[in-house]
Formats: structure tokens, C-alpha cells, sequence
């Protein structure tokens, strides 16, 4: 891949990431409110698990990027 479509992925990647982070705090959120409230939050915890193991990936992908972009030079 050239270093002009790589910086293109890379900064989608840093997006993607930025995206993620916010969802994850959303979710984090939203459990916390439900446990307050006394409600069961099962379904939530499960969500926020699906979201941490899309977070690792996309992270990956990004250092993966990253790395590629730093060895061309």
C-alpha cells in the first residue's frame, strides 16, 4: 500500500477508535444508570462486552496501520 492510502486508512482507523471510546463510555453509562435505578442490567453488560472486543480489534487495526506507515519511513 502507498503512504498516501495509508494515512487515509489511519486517520479513518483514529476515527473509528475515537467512536468506539465514546460508545464505550456511553454503555458505561447506561449501566451505571441502571444499576442505580435497581434495574437488571444483564443485557447491557453483554452489549458493553461485544463493544470492548470491537474496541480491541479496531485499536489492533490501527496500530497495525501505524506500524505500516512508520516502516515505510
Amino acid at each position: 500500500m502507498d503512504r498516501a492510502t495509508l494515512e487515509r486508512h489511519l486517520r479513518l482507523a483514529e476515527e473509528h477508535v475515537a467512536f468506539g471510546r465514546e460508545q464505550l463510555a456511553r454503555q458505561y453509562k447506561i449501566i451505571a444508570l441502571l444499576e442505580r435505578g435497581g434495574h437488571e442490567a444483564m443485557g447491557a453488560k453483554k452489549l458493553l462486552n461485544a463493544f470492548e472486543a470491537i474496541q480491541e480489534t479496531v485499536e489492533a487495526d490501527r496500530d497495525q496501520l501505524s506500524k505500516a506507515l512508520a516502516d515505510l519511513g
